[in-house]
């Protein structure tokens, strides 16, 4: 089975995922602006992986432009985020991303990333700059913050890392069912 690992990563932290990955099974790894669809055909698994922004899964258009090329193969995505999973954020990243037909051949998985302010480009730091107003404009209106809120507002000053290689482990038994 040959196996590529192609991932779009801002910060490092889906970058860290698609590294374990490849070498857990192993894999050809690129990183999202090296790979083609030429050179995707030629692997029998296929695995994504991009950070989420606004719902969307950086980099997916890799998969989703090229889904009639590739749906033969056997196709993973991961989503990295910072929030902890939860069944309905999920449903919906699912969603906004893929359309029903990727949905029944493209098996999902969201890992728990991090986020450091510092590691952003000027545009992504604009971007969560204004997040962070919003966020505080509430809590100046004594508005109660949900957990994920008041968590994103620390992590601007201190970073967070949620990755762990056994996060993976569900991805890897899909890939590679009864090898772990």
């Amino acid at each position: 089975m040959k196996v590529a690992v192609i991932y779009a990563s801002k910060t490092g932290f889906t970058k860290k995922y698609a590294e374990w990955i490849s070498e857990e099974l192993p894999a050809d790894i690129f990183e999202v602006s090296e790979a083609s669809i030429v050179t995707l055909v030629n692997y029998d698994t296929i695995i994504f992986g991009g950070g989420l922004y606004a719902l969307g899964i950086n980099g997916i258009n890799i998969i989703t432009k090229n889904f009639n090329r590739l749906k033969n193969k056997k196709i993973v995505v991961f989503a990295t985020g910072v929030s902890p999973s939860r069944n309905e954020a999920i449903t919906e990243i699912i969603n906004k991303n893929l359309h029903e037909e990727m949905q029944k051949q493209i098996k999902f998985f969201y890992l728990r990333g991090g986020f450091d302010y510092k590691r952003l480009k000027p545009l992504d730091k604009v971007m969560m700059t204004l997040l962070k107003w919003k966020i505080t404009s509430k809590k100046l209106l004594r508005i109660k913050l949900i957990p994920d809120e008041r968590g994103m507002l620390a992590a601007y000053d201190i970073p967070v890392d949620f990755t762990r290689k056994k996060n993976i482990k569900a991805l890897i038994d899909y890939v590679r069912p009864g090898d772990l």
